[in-house]
């Protein structure tokens, strides 16, 4: 399952994005370190349904009408202050647990109600864009420190006749959570000496901005955005490659609204209706988070977790079947399972993900909407239904 991290300083809003995206109970308070423990759960990103290409919707739990929503993994931990990669606040222990994430999410307050300590202050009067490098420098200098710590076995290693210095930092590297390939097509980026008693400090620093920005890219969630101006907010836009506007307080209270019975809502939707009976207080306060969904599009939480599956990550949604007719497992099940697989996979790596007996016996493939044979070199296309044929089916 796909990982996604929450970062930000203390009380950009993380604790409250995770409560709206996982509707799991946490802590939610208006103080640094509310999150000691990391907290894991299941959140969803959203996506067309095949089923609506068939006579009726597929019925799965996961299915609105639909809308079909993939679960991952999200991860809020501990707020990060200035310093944290030298140990300040919870920071080793906050970025520790990065490791094993596949992007990351920079909740950052884009009203400006809090300092660069994640301490409440009066609204506007910090700069939010000065925090949107803050998460990306502190990881890149947290693994420098590793690497830093780590050179000295690099460089007792060099004195072998066997040595090889990407083998080397490959090893060291695929500790942080990076793959081979990843490793691989970092080093083809960089000018290094071959001898590792040559490196200097900036070639640590450049070897661990590079894996990071492979292996831990980051998207920035602007929170707070129904109480933050404008023109911050534009220039928020401007300072980062991908900026999503966000109310997770908006999020939070719609979700709570349909598990009351009173909003009919869907995850991601542009637009809610109120079914059932509120005060006029909580109405007054649904109606300003229309107006805020109307001006971005929803409030944000979905998108922020769709934009780095689907952008950031470069993922798509293919759907495995074992009827390619009815599009249904051997009991039935209409569409039963969604997986999330990088853009350029095929149906191999399908068949790897469903399980790895599958794809050890992979025969071939099938295309449930064209019906035909294909290749083991087709590339798949976000929402293909595909029959895996395999001697362990």
């Amino acid at each position: 399952m796909l990982s996604l991290a929450l970062a930000g300083k203390p009380n950009a809003g993380k604790s409250t994005f995770y409560t709206a995206a996982t509707m799991a109970d946490v802590d939610v308070a208006n103080y640094p370190f509310t999150t000691v423990d990391p907290n894991r759960g299941v959140a969803s990103v959203r996506t067309v349904c095949p089923c609506l290409e068939l006579d009726e919707r597929c019925g799965n739990d996961r299915c609105r009408d639909g809308t079909r929503y993939v679960p991952i993994e999200l991860l809020d931990v501990a707020g990060l202050v200035p310093g944290a990669h030298e140990g300040r606040g919870l920071g080793n222990q906050f970025l520790d647990e990065l490791t094993n994430a596949d992007a990351i999410l920079n909740v950052l307050d884009a009203s400006g109600s809090t300092n660069a300590e994640g301490e409440p202050v009066e609204a506007g009067s910090h700069d939010p864009v000065e925090d949107v490098e803050f998460i990306e420098e502190e990881m890149n200098q947290w693994l420098t420190g590793i690497i830093d710590r780590n050179w000295e076995s690099v460089e007792r290693k060099s004195r072998s006749p066997e040595f090889d210095i990407n083998d080397v930092l490959t090893d060291l590297m695929t500790g942080f959570g990076a793959t081979t390939a990843d490793v691989a097509a970092c080093l083809r980026e960089l000018d290094y000496p071959e001898d590792p008693i040559q490196w200097t400090d900036e070639d640590r620093e450049a070897l661990a901005s590079e894996v990071r920005a492979r292996t831990k890219p980051i998207i920035l969630v602007a929170n707070k955005a129904d109480i933050a101006d404008d023109e911050t907010l534009q220039r928020l836009q401007e300072a980062a490659e991908i900026v999503i506007p966000a109310t997770a307080d908006g999020e939070l209270a719609l979700r709570r609204g349909v598990e009351a019975g009173v909003v009919d809502y869907k995850p991601g939707d542009e637009d809610f209706e109120i079914t059932g009976d509120l005060s006029d207080s909580q109405e007054a306060g649904l109606e300003q988070i229309r107006e805020v969904m109307a001006e971005y599009g929803g409030t944000g939480v979905q998108s922020a977790l769709n934009a780095a599956v689907y952008d950031l990550l470069d993922h798509l949604t293919a759907f495995p079947v074992q009827n390619e007719t009815k599009w249904t497992d051997a009991r039935g099940n209409v569409l039963p399972d969604a997986f999330l697989l990088p853009e350029g996979s095929t149906p191999k790596d399908l068949a790897a993900a469903v399980h790895s007996d599958i794809a050890e016996g992979y025969l071939h493939a099938v295309n449930g909407k064209t019906k035909r044979r294909i290749s083991e070199e087709y590339e798949l296309e976000d929402g293909d239904v595909i029959k895996i044929v395999s001697t362990a089916s």
